[in-house]
């Protein structure tokens, strides 16, 4: 019997084992992963302090890739501030293996300072992209991320009736912007491992509402440094 006592101690300490296991393994439950990793190409590309870049180079650190552009009215600044919040609620040791990365869709007006400084409004240590339009509709085709220039329209209905610098004037340039805020482009965060693979993906509505922070402790075990 004592032989029998044995077994029984030895498999309830490897349940026991399994179970430590299996309650400090990541939990991710959030996103869609991809079915096959995607090694990102190496599209040249400007980041946000004028330095050649590519679309491949990261530095080592998971990825979190959100296309978007400075002039976006909602979309844009409420996903950056929820990934600000996100990394916040990080331990300091987990913020230094992910690297927030924006990425604009509108490379003509958003050109490496003007990213800069908009990321700064949010966080400083937040990374930008710009680049030939051309590379970046190939970046984001990469990535399933759509971006629909909007059409010119203008509104000659207060064109010439007013001096530079009047009212009028400003209110023509102010619907020059609304036009370009227009512009539609896919708002998911996409998930790059330390390796520079293209993993996951997570909606808007699963970064705004929190589920992709809940994942991220589990996410940088699966895809961090």
């Amino acid at each position: 019997m004592k032989w029998l006592t044995g077994i029984l101690l030895g498999i309830a300490l490897i349940l026991g084992g399994l179970l430590v296991v299996r309650q400090t393994s990541p939990s991710v439950t959030a996103g869609t992963a991809l079915d096959h990793p995607l090694a990102l190409p190496a599209l040249n590309l400007v980041d946000d302090r004028g330095r050649v870049a590519t679309l491949a180079q990261g530095d080592g650190r998971m990825r979190l890739v959100f296309y978007g552009f400075v002039r976006c009215p909602d979309v844009c600044p409420a996903t950056l501030a929820s990934l600000k919040n996100s990394l916040e609620r990080l331990t300091p040791g987990q913020q230094d293996k992910v690297q927030v990365q924006f990425i604009t869709v509108d490379p003509t007006f958003d050109t490496p300072q003007v990213v800069r400084n908009y990321l700064d409004r949010f966080d400083s240590s937040f990374t930008g992209l710009t680049g030939d339009a051309d590379t970046i509709d190939e970046a984001a085709r990469v990535m399933f991320v759509a971006n629909v220039k909007p059409q010119p329209v203008i509104d000659h209905s207060v064109h010439g009736m007013a001096p530079a610098g009047s009212g009028a004037s400003n209110a023509q340039a102010a619907g020059a912007g609304a036009a370009e805020a227009a512009r539609i482009h896919g708002d998911q965060v996409s998930v790059v491992d330390a390796q520079g693979q293209f993993v996951r993906v997570y909606s808007n509505s699963d970064v705004i509402s929190g589920a992709l922070q809940q994942d991220l402790p589990g996410l940088i075990r699966l895809y961090g440094p």
